[in-house]
């Protein structure tokens, strides 16, 4: 019995210590300065420390219909960050320092300009596919843009998908440098 308690004192140690880090253990993102819209608050940063998690937070989440917490990825050497609702929809942030809106290889039959914010975005939908997927492609600068991917699991309801990406990008843009 007592080998057992200088563990569970560790146990105890690395709990409390990874109180505070964010969502899935993750650091704080260092702010550069804080923008509050709609009731929400969020942090700008640089590309460069962008945390595509850090781009929806508890109220955004709520306000967005999004009832989990975002899992780190990396999609192509990008940072991205996915959230995924049980048997409703998937969301999916990736932050790609390397692609502005110009750089992206998108099929024009299925792209519509629109302004998120005051910012410059991309909607993209194959309407003749109903598929139940819609993104919205945000510019960040020349050479950086963020990608919201929206899927609802039945794939059917294309609006509905653009919806709820318009949603998710209408939230995070704020916090974009």
């Amino acid at each position: 019995m007592k080998s057992r308690l200088p563990a569970l004192g560790v146990l105890i140690v690395l709990t409390v210590s990874a109180c505070g880090q964010g969502a899935a253990g993750q650091a704080p993102v260092p702010s550069t300065r804080v923008v509050v819209t709609g009731g929400s608050s969020g942090v700008v940063v640089p590309p460069a420390t962008l945390d595509p998690c850090a781009l929806l937070g508890p109220q955004d989440r709520s306000d967005a219909g999004i009832t989990v917490l975002g899992v780190a990825k990396e999609i192509n050497g990008a940072r991205a960050c996915d959230w995924t609702v049980p048997a409703t929809f998937g969301v999916t942030i990736t932050v790609d320092e390397r692609n502005g809106l110009k750089d992206l290889e998108v099929a024009r039959k299925t792209a519509t300009k629109t302004k998120v914010g005051g910012r410059d975005a991309l909607k993209v939908a194959d309407k003749k596919a109903a598929d139940g997927t819609c993104a919205v492609l945000l510019g960040m600068g020349e050479k950086a843009s963020v990608q919201i991917d929206v899927s609802n699991t039945n794939f059917t309801d294309t609006a509905l998908a653009c919806e709820r990406a318009m949603t998710v990008a209408g939230l995070a843009e704020p916090k974009l440098p």
